[in-house]
């Protein structure tokens, strides 16, 4: 368990400025990759053992995305650390203005259990990168990946540096009542509002990376071949365990049955006429949640898959059809190989109604017509998203990934996870050689215009 005393002597180091430099930032940032490429096949079999996770899967969106984002750390710190110079008003000269950023202390990273090992180390990338000290918990539910997160931060972080905590809610309980500096949290909507409570307790600030129902829209001038292939892989990547993963289908009338025949056939070209022999299929986490998601199917028009075994947690890759927004299957997140397929004839009503929902992480369009793009972009509300793809816009490191309202608040990756962690320090340098007397009392009526003279007034 972590304590009050501990957290103290890690504020107390940080206040030694050692983790200020560029060259401190760098050394560690270099050690952690030189750790994340070294533990990189036991990476892939503890997310195998927790998740059934695919060996490319694993390598793609959990070692090679960490080792991609500290290499554009480190090739982009020396410039994110430059004060930024702004331009100083008439009525301020002579002097020079700047923003400065400082880390912000000791701040908590609480990881998910979906993506454990990237999404518990990428925000700590950001956090190093500015210049903190750092506790992360990763998630309870994956010990295995846990295990290995716990050797690598041992590995290259002194504990004064970085201390990591395992254990579930008792453990991650206690330590949101401790005072940080910033907490960065990642995981469902629910566990959200019990952190940010917590934090407001002690006006921690925050950054909660949560989810939603991310719709995925298929206008009738799409590449529905495309469209398909895109979606099956997106969907069924993780199987489905993914917060950026398309929740719902909406398609246009004309265009739905040859879509979803597309995407039938594509379940089958990726996944193979018995999915439950794919290798390349994820499993659900747990017996709660595969409970939770057999619940969604029950009395629904299952057009695709909906087998299921318990006893391997498996779920099939499923299409439901004839679905509406009364149904239970469209009152949260799915979080699972489940696609609702609902249909729309014109697509600005359709973001009428979507925007009467709470506003999702991603949201997704494939279309040819640059005014459908225009709508989408400008009418519909979501953290972030494709046009013609899906998910991989969190891979970019110049695109601040983040949701908006119930998906979440602040962003992060590349400089954004820089900023994040950083506070931005205004300052003014005020040259001594001239005082503007007008601004002291005592004030006179030539004073008075001549300050009206300088405002224009």
């Amino acid at each position: 368990m972590f304590h009050s005393p501990q957290l103290t002597q890690m504020k107390t180091y940080f206040n030694t400025g050692e983790t200020r430099s560029l060259k401190s930032r760098l050394n560690l940032l270099g050690k952690m990759e030189a750790a994340i490429k070294a533990y990189s096949d036991e990476v892939a079999q503890a997310l195998f053992l927790d998740l059934h996770k695919p060996e490319q899967e694993s390598l793609l969106s959990e070692v090679a995305f960490l080792v991609e984002e500290i290499r554009h750390t480190k090739k982009h710190l020396k410039t994110w650390m430059s004060a930024t110079r702004v331009k100083t008003p008439l009525i301020l000269l002579p002097g020079k203005s700047a923003i400065h950023y400082d880390p912000l202390g000791v701040v908590l990273i609480i990881g998910p259990w979906n993506y454990p090992f990237q999404l518990t180390l990428s925000p700590l990338i950001g956090a190093i990168a500015a210049g903190n000290c750092a506790v992360v918990k990763p998630s309870e539910l994956t010990p295995h990946t846990s295990k290995i997160i716990v050797e690598i931060i041992k590995k290259v972080f002194r504990p004064e540096q970085v201390q990591i905590v395992e254990g579930g809610v008792p453990e991650t309980t206690a330590l949101l009542k401790l005072k940080w500096d910033h907490i960065f949290f990642t995981g469902s909507s629910v566990v959200g509002q019990i952190v940010m409570k917590a934090a407001a307790e002690n006006l921690v600030p925050i950054t909660l990376e949560l989810g939603g129902k991310s719709p995925v829209i298929v206008t009738q001038s799409a590449n529905l071949a495309l469209a398909a292939r895109r979606i099956v892989w997106a969907k069924f990547y993780n199987l489905g365990q993914t917060c950026v993963a398309p929740d719902y289908l909406y398609v246009q009338s004309s265009v739905k049955n040859k879509l979803v025949e597309l995407i039938k056939d594509e379940i089958q070209k990726q996944f193979g006429r018995e999915p439950k022999k794919s290798k390349d299929l994820a499993r659900v986490i747990n017996a709660r949640h595969y409970k939770r998601l057999l619940a969604l199917i029950l009395n629904t028009n299952v057009i695709c898959g909906g087998e299921a075994d318990e006893k391997n947690l498996y779920i099939a890759p499923t299409l439901l059809d004839g679905v509406s927004w009364q149904d239970p299957v469209m009152k949260d997140e799915i979080f699972g190989p489940i696609l609702p397929i609902l249909e729309f004839d014109d697509l600005e009503n359709l973001i009428s109604i979507i925007n009467e929902k709470p506003r999702p992480l991603s949201a997704y369009l494939f279309s040819q017509e640059k005014i459908e793009h225009k709508i989408f972009s400008e009418r519909l509300h979501f953290g972030g998203g494709c046009i013609n793809d899906l998910i991989v816009h969190l891979t970019h490191p110049e695109l601040p990934f983040g949701g908006v309202g119930s998906s979440g608040m602040g962003s992060y990756h590349g400089r954004a996870s820089f900023l994040t962690f950083s506070h931005p320090k205004s300052l003014m340098l005020r040259y001594s050689f001239f005082d503007f007397s007008a601004r002291y009392a005592p004030y006179s009526p030539q004073k008075l215009n001549f300050m009206k003279k300088v405002f224009s007034f």
